[in-house]
C-alpha cells in the first residue's frame, strides 16, 4: 500500500510545479489526460471516468475552457451533449506534463526489467477489476 501511495505521490509531484505556475492542480491534469486520449469525449463520460461530482468537474472544465486549454462543442447526434477536446495550447501542455510523468515510468521500468514490468501490469490489471478494465479501451457512455 505504501509503495502505491508513494509512487502516485511522486508522479503527481513531478507535474505540480508546472501546474502551479498556471494556477492549475491535479484535477485539471487528470481531466486533460483523459480528454487528450479521447477527443470529443462527452462531459458525462469524463464524469464517469474521473468519479467526481458534477460540480467539481464543472469547476475544473470551466477553468480549462477559460484558459483556452479545452474546447467544447455541441454533440452532433444529441444537441444536449458537450463534446470536449484539447485546444492547441492544451495539447502542448498535456504533452509536456505527460513527458514529465513518462520519464519517471521509464526510469522505473529500466531499473525493474521487462519481466517485472509485465508482472506489474498484470497486477494492476488484476486490481482494477473487469468493469474498470473495460474502460481502458475507451470511455463508456
Amino acid at each position: 500500500m505504501e509503495l502505491l501511495y508513494f509512487a502516485q505521490s511522486t508522479l503527481a509531484r513531478s507535474t505540480e510545479s508546472r501546474l502551479s505556475e498556471m494556477g492549475l492542480g491535479r484535477a485539471h491534469h487528470r481531466a486533460m489526460y483523459f480528454i487528450a486520449r479521447h477527443p470529443d469525449l462527452t462531459v458525462s463520460a469524463l464524469l464517469s471516468l474521473l468519479g467526481i461530482t458534477k460540480q467539481s468537474l464543472g469547476r475544473v472544465l470551466n477553468e480549462l475552457v477559460d484558459r483556452d486549454l479545452v474546447e467544447t462543442r455541441v454533440g452532433e447526434r444529441d444537441r444536449r451533449q458537450r463534446l470536449l477536446r484539447l485546444s492547441t495550447a492544451g495539447i502542448a501542455l498535456e504533452q509536456e506534463l505527460f513527458e514529465m510523468v513518462r520519464q519517471h515510468w521509464s526510469r522505473a521500468y529500466a531499473r525493474a526489467g521487462q519481466n517485472a514490468v509485465s508482472g506489474f501490469w498484470s497486477v494492476l490489471e488484476g486490481m482494477i477489476g473487469e468493469a474498470d478494465l473495460a474502460r481502458l479501451s475507451g470511455p463508456q457512455e
